[in-house]
C-alpha cells in the first residue's frame, strides 16, 4: 500500500505544500502552515454512474416567482447591495479592525426589526454585555434582536431549527466559529470552509439572509481560504482611514446586482451616518484656487464623486536621487505619466521629488483620472493654479493623447451641480449640461499650453 502523503496548508490564504516550511511560499507569512488531513483518494472501481436519485430539470423559461428584496434600513447599504437585501443570500463583509462593520451591520440589523421581522445577532467576538453596551451608545436599545454570544455551529443550527426561521441572521465573525466534525482550530482554513458551508445550506433551505463577517489580512485581503468568496453571493468590503470620517462601503462581488457600488458613511459619535452627496467630503471647499490641485470627476459603479487631487514638485539642488510618495493612487501609473510629460511634453521631472496625493485619504482605480493627475503636476511644477471651477478627466496614453472615458455626460452632470463651470476632456463635439462649458483636448501638449497661457 502506498505512503499517504502529508500536505500543509497556509493558515493565512489556504495555499497548499507538500512539506513544512517556515514561510509559506505563496503570501509569504511567517509559520502560518499547518498539516492538513490528507484528501482521500478514490480508484477507478468506485462507479459513480448508478445507486443516485435522479435530479429532477426544468427549461429556463419555466415561470419563477422572483425574491422580494428588502431594505436594509440604511439607503447606502441599500445602494451598495444592488437595491437591498435578497432572501436565502449568503453575505460576506470584510474590513479592518475597528473601521466599523459591526456597527453598520447592528445599526441595519436594529431597523430591520423595528419593521416586524425577526433578526438574529450572533457575536463570536464580543460577550452579549459589550454588544448591548454598543447599542446602548448608538441608540438603539429598543431593537427586538435576538443576541446571543456562541462559537459552536452546532449549537446555533440546533437552536435556529427549533424556532421559526428570522428573516436576518449576522454572524460576527466566522473566523470565530467552529464545528466539532472538524479537526482544528476556530479560524483555520478548514474550520472556516466547514463553518461557513453549513451556514448557508441553512441559509438557502430556509430563505435567510445571512451576513458572515470576515477577518482580513494585513494586505486586506478577506482571511481564510478563497473559496469562500466563492460560496457567497455578495462579497462586501468596509473601507477608509482611520485618520478620516468616511467610510466606504464597497460591493466587490454580487450576483444580483452591478459589482463597484458603493455606499458613503461617515463615523460620528451617534454611529455610522450616510452620506448623500459624498463630493462634499473630498473637496476643499476653497473660493482661491492653488497650484498644483485639480477636481476630478470620479465614477463609482454609477454614482460620480469628485475628488481633489492634490501634487507638490519640489527641486533638489544636490545630485540625490528623488523621491515619488504617491497616496491613494498607483505609484507604477504615475511613473508611467511622468515619463510621457517629459518625453511628449518636453517637462522636467527627473531632478525633483514629486508627492502626490488623493485628498480625504480617496482611493482612485479610475484611468480616467489621468488627465487630472497630469494637471496637478503641471500646475504645480510651473506654480500657475489651474482655472478656477475646473474638472479634468481623461486617460493618458503613452503616446501622449487623450483618450475616451465612460459615463462623459454623467461626471459632466454631477459637476455642473455641485457649482463647477468649465470641463476639460477628451476631445468631442458636444455642449456641457446646464452651463458648464466643456472643452476638448486631443493631446497632453495641449493640456500643458493651456495651464502655461493662464498665468
Amino acid at each position: 500500500m502506498a505512503k499517504t502523503k502529508k500536505r500543509y496548508v497556509c493558515q493565512a490564504c489556504g495555499g497548499v505544500s507538500h512539506r513544512w516550511q517556515g514561510q509559506c511560499p505563496d503570501c509569504s507569512e511567517w509559520n502560518s502552515l499547518a498539516e492538513d488531513a490528507p484528501a482521500t483518494v478514490f480508484s477507478l472501481r468506485h462507479d459513480l454512474s448508478s445507486g443516485g436519485r435522479k435530479v429532477g430539470f426544468a427549461p429556463l423559461n419555466a415561470p419563477t416567482q422572483l425574491p422580494q428584496r428588502r431594505s436594509t434600513g440604511l439607503a447606502e447599504f441599500d445602494r451598495a447591495l444592488g437595491g437591498g437585501l435578497v432572501p436565502g443570500s449568503a453575505i460576506l463583509m470584510g474590513g479592518d479592525p475597528g473601521i466599523g462593520k459591526s456597527t453598520l451591520l447592528l445599526q441595519s440589523a436594529a431597523a430591520i426589526a423595528r419593521m416586524g421581522a425577526n433578526v438574529v445577532y450572533i457575536s463570536g467576538e464580543e460577550a452579549a454585555g459589550q454588544v448591548r453596551l454598543r447599542a446602548a451608545r448608538l441608540g438603539l436599545s429598543d431593537a427586538p434582536i435576538s443576541l446571543a454570544s456562541e462559537t459552536s455551529v452546532r449549537d446555533i443550527l440546533t437552536t435556529l431549527g427549533s424556532m421559526d426561521a428570522p428573516t436576518m441572521l449576522v454572524i460576527d465573525s466566522i473566523q470565530t466559529m467552529y464545528s466539532d466534525t472538524i479537526e482544528g482550530a476556530p479560524g483555520t482554513v478548514s474550520q472556516v470552509r466547514g463553518c461557513a458551508l453549513e451556514l448557508i445550506r441553512y441559509a438557502k433551505e430556509n430563505g435567510v439572509v445571512l451576513v458572515l463577517v470576515g477577518h482580513v489580512t494585513k494586505d486586506g485581503t478577506i482571511a481564510g481560504p478563497r473559496v469562500l468568496e466563492h460560496m457567497v453571493d455578495v462579497v462586501m468590503s468596509f473601507e477608509g482611514e482611520r485618520s478620516h470620517q468616511y467610510r466606504i462601503l464597497r460591493a466587490l462581488k454580487n450576483r444580483f446586482g452591478a459589482v463597484d457600488e458603493i455606499g458613503v458613511f461617515a463615523m460620528q459619535g451617534e454611529g455610522l451616518v450616510e452620506i448623500a452627496n459624498p463630493s462634499t467630503l473630498f473637496l476643499s471647499g476653497r473660493d482661491e484656487p492653488l497650484a498644483g490641485s485639480a477636481v476630478f470627476p470620479a465614477l463609482e459603479g454609477t454614482r460620480p464623486v469628485l475628488v481633489e487631487i492634490q501634487a507638490l514638485i519640489v527641486r533638489l539642488q544636490s545630485g540625490a536621487t528623488p523621491r515619488r510618495a504617491v497616496v491613494g493612487w498607483d505609484s507604477s501609473r504615475l511613473a508611467m505619466l511622468l515619463a510621457v510629460l517629459e518625453s511628449r511634453c518636453g517637462l522636467n521631472f527627473s531632478s525633483a521629488e514629486v508627492y502626490l496625493n488623493i485628498a480625504g485619504g480617496y482611493r482612485l482605480s479610475d484611468p480616467a483620472a489621468d488627465l487630472a493627475v497630469a494637471a496637478a503636476l503641471v500646475s504645480a511644477l510651473a506654480d500657475r493654479p489651474l482655472p478656477n471651477g475646473s474638472v479634468w478627466f481623461g486617460e493618458v496614453s503613452l503616446a501622449g493623447e487623450i483618450r475616451q472615458v465612460a459615463h462623459l455626460d454623467l461626471r459632466l452632470k454631477e459637476s455642473a451641480k455641485l457649482g463647477f463651470v468649465d470641463g476639460y476632456g477628451p476631445s468631442e463635439k458636444r455642449a456641457g449640461p446646464h452651463g458648464l462649458q466643456y472643452q476638448g483636448l486631443t493631446r497632453l501638449m495641449n493640456l500643458v499650453d493651456r495651464i502655461v497661457a493662464n498665468a
